[in-house]
């Protein structure tokens, strides 16, 4: 068990740095409906962590708002699983990495929009309904790209493969007692989820082997150092300044 607080930073930080990646994308899409549909997804992530990182504020009490605890911590300092820091890739991997971590964060925030903790419960229920859409988003071009000519198979393939080992963390024992819920038995409905959509795109659920661990305890990949960089770089260098 961990803190509420602590547990608002996890969810908190994996919506930021999963929008931050997926606002990469602009600009650089594959199709202008593309750009548009990965924009929209990055919003509603970066509105996740606005209200995750804003409620968690609050609670430690100690000035720091939503804005100081996204721009003015370390790489230990944050808590989110490894899967939303891996860069990009190509198109196939941020699908991949769209699907596996929508799939868990619809399950996720439909149970936690039932805890006895309202303000949770409110951030929680709403955040359900945007994740019911990139769960939707990322099965359709899973489907698409598996099912669709054999180089646009391959890739597809390979990034789940690539990506699947970074999966298993979300659902490591980590939770507050406020929130109500074993994380553990959300694998099974994500499972379900996942595995039809990779049936209809003719792909194979990868075996199970290594999996990475240690982003909640502040342990993290190569990648999120320069991501931080490059998102925390305004703020830092112009501290304190209002526009």
């Amino acid at each position: 068990m961990t803190s509420l607080f602590d547990y608002l930073l996890g969810l908190g930080d994996d919506a930021l740095v999963a929008a931050q990646r997926t606002a990469e994308w602009c600009a650089r899409a594959p199709q202008l409906e593309e750009e548009v549909a990965l924009a929209n997804v990055a919003l509603d992530q970066l509105g996740q962590a606005r209200a995750f990182l804003g409620y968690a504020g609050e609670l430690e009490g100690a000035g720091r708002d939503e804005d100081a605890l996204a721009f003015l911590r370390d790489e230990a300092g944050f808590r989110n699983a490894q899967l939303v820091e891996l860069p990009n890739g190509d198109f196939g991997t941020t699908v991949a990495k769209t699907l596996f971590l929508a799939a868990y964060q619809k399950l996720l925030f439909s149970r936690l929009a039932r805890t006895a903790e309202p303000r949770l419960a409110g951030i929680a229920a709403k955040a359900a309904k945007e994740s019911a859409f990139h769960v939707s988003y990322a099965s359709a071009w899973t489907i698409r790209l598996g099912d669709g000519t054999p180089l646009s198979h391959r890739r597809m393939r390979d990034a789940v493969e690539e990506v699947w080992p970074y999966t298993h963390e979300l659902f490591e024992p980590w939770t507050a007692p406020e929130a109500g819920l074993d994380p553990a038995t959300l694998r099974e409905p994500w499972l379900r989820v996942v595995e039809k959509v990779l049936g209809e795109a003719t792909l194979s659920r990868p075996q199970d082997g290594w999996a990475a661990t240690g982003g909640r305890h502040g342990r993290h990949t190569e990648w999120l150092g320069p991501l931080l960089a490059e998102m925390q770089s305004v703020h830092r260098a112009h501290a304190g300044a209002r526009w």
